[in-house]
């Protein structure tokens, strides 16, 4: 049974109770902004009020509403009833004194689905190497990632940035509490995956952001997301028209309950890709929008620009991130090399012929995996990897640990890496997934020791990236080695490809 515990001194809203388990204290479920329900629906978060008393901490708040999916429940199910009051953060902490590195997290899932209280990121393991970790919540979907204020000719305020606005509240909380946990405000680090990533990428554009953090882990997500004003606009439409409303009655979406927005979402993103659905809104319709204001550009553009500055960065993709998503599809199995090679010119025809030589050998659905990895994740991990080289410092890493289940058909796919650094891969059934054994402890030590090293000192452990020989840590089965210039012929042939045609 955990010993639950109350901290000593206040942080700026109250006191606090958690909990102790193997030296490690815990606080959950920690509101750091007011709860944007009613008539906040859909408004940037404001601070959380003080409590009186002792408030407790020894569950996680709520989630914000989703449907989890497939892949949600091999990965995890987040903990916590769901509600639209779901700004809550969670601390992992040696010791209620000090000043240690401080790792904070942002969830990955299409930025609809997630939580910081997932199973899968309990920040015990990497707590016990003298951090502080903070995982946290943030709107998703339809509540933080659509622009109805343009749809809605003015009538709803929502942006599509209310999202990314949840988490920069989240880490203002951090500057101005963590030393009361024993944590070093001067020393904060955001790691995230998938979409956490990605919300990185853009938070390192974002002019809001500067100062509250000092250096980023951007894990199988980059740089290259935001829905430009006109497709945002086109989101906003299809979401109010999945609702039942128009413009002229946009209003009632006010007071329609979660469960139908969640609704809504699910419906727009059922035929978000499809060729003869008017919005076109490709496979993330929600996500960050360029608004002019809190996204001033798009963040790749504005990073090579230098927004951020002396941000130290360690960015990396796994290598055969696609699979997580295919493995499982018998149709794509049997894709022929005659689809793949239309697929590729529809994507962009002048280059297609470069593309194709690169991708040879094994089958069709191999290739196309090779491909999608790419083209989602590897080359805009490259592309930010070189933005902030110029700015400062940037270090890469790949992963080519293979998921065990169903004998590897998943190989080194997205999200293969959060089981070991967080640990999960020792508990039974995710260690089904992820794999178990020697290597698998050897594996999750070497990614836990260069993250936290990292985050202390801003140097995981190997040479920094330059554009001439991109030297890149290979995680794997065995000992992590270095290797230059990865893949290479790969990255030339998508040299030519502009921007806009890159990220998922």
């Amino acid at each position: 049974m955990d010993a639950v515990i109350t901290v000593p001194h206040e942080c700026a809203q109250g006191r606090l109770a958690g909990t102790v388990r193997n030296g490690i204290q815990r606080f959950f479920g920690i509101p750091y902004a007011t709860p944007p329900i009613g008539a906040r629906r859909w408004r940037l978060p404001q601070p959380a009020e003080p409590w009186s008393g002792v408030r407790d901490a020894t569950r996680f708040g709520a989630v914000c509403p989703q449907t989890p999916g497939r892949i949600d429940r091999i990965l995890g199910h987040s903990r916590g009833a769901q509600s639209e009051d779901c700004l809550f953060l969670n601390i992992w902490t040696p010791s209620l004194v000090g000043r240690r590195p401080v790792m904070v997290w942002i969830h990955g899932g299409a930025f609809l689905i997630g939580a910081g209280s997932q199973r899968l990121y309990d920040g015990s393991l990497l707590a016990a190497e003298d951090v502080v970790v903070v995982t946290l919540n943030y709107r998703l979907g339809a509540f933080g990632f659509v622009d109805l204020r343009r749809a809605s000719g003015g009538v709803l305020p929502a942006t599509g940035c209310e999202g990314l606005a949840d988490q920069l509240l989240a880490l203002n909380w951090v500057r101005h509490n963590i030393a009361d946990f024993g944590g070093d405000p001067d020393n904060v680090t955001v790691f995230g995956e998938s979409a956490g990533a990605m919300s990185i990428g853009a938070l390192l554009s974002a002019p809001a952001a500067r100062g509250l953090f000092h250096k980023a882990i951007a894990q199988s997500g980059a740089a290259h997301i935001g829905h430009d004003p006109e497709r945002a606009e086109r989101a906003g439409r299809a979401f109010l028209a999945a609702l039942g409303l128009e413009r002229s009655s946009a209003a009632r979406a006010l007071e329609v309950p979660a469960q139908a927005i969640v609704a809504a979402q699910i419906a727009v993103q059922a035929t978000a890709r499809d060729g003869h659905n008017p919005h076109r809104l490709g496979a993330l319709p929600f996500q960050p929008v360029i608004d002019g204001t809190l996204l001033p550009d798009a963040p790749i553009t504005a990073i090579r620009a230098g927004s951020a500055r002396g941000v130290t960065l360690l960015s990396g993709t796994n290598r055969e991130e696609w699979k997580l998503f295919t493995a499982a599809n018998p149709k794509l199995r049997l894709m022929s090399r005659q689809r793949f090679g239309a697929r590729v010119e529809r994507f962009a025809r002048d280059a297609a012929p470069d593309l194709l030589a690169v991708y040879k050998g094994s089958s069709a659905f191999e290739q196309f995996n090779a491909f999608m990895t790419d083209k989602v994740f590897a080359e805009p991990c490259r592309r930010l990897l070189e933005a902030q080289a110029d700015q400062g410092r940037s270090f890469a890493y790949r992963c080519d640990w293979r998921a065990r289940l169903l004998g590897g058909i998943m190989g080194a796919c997205h999200a293969v890496e959060l089981g070991f650094l967080f640990g999960a891969y020792r508990e039974r059934l995710p260690g089904a997934f992820f794999g178990q054994g020697a290597d698998a402890d050897q594996l999750s030590a070497s990614l836990v020791r260069a993250w936290t090293s990292f985050a202390r000192s801003g140097d995981p452990g190997w040479p920094a990236y330059e554009r001439a020989e991109r030297q890149t840590m290979i995680f794997g089965d065995g000992a992590p080695y270095l290797a230059a210039r990865p893949q290479d012929e790969r990255r030339q042939a998508f040299a030519a490809i502009a921007d806009r045609r890159l990220g998922p």
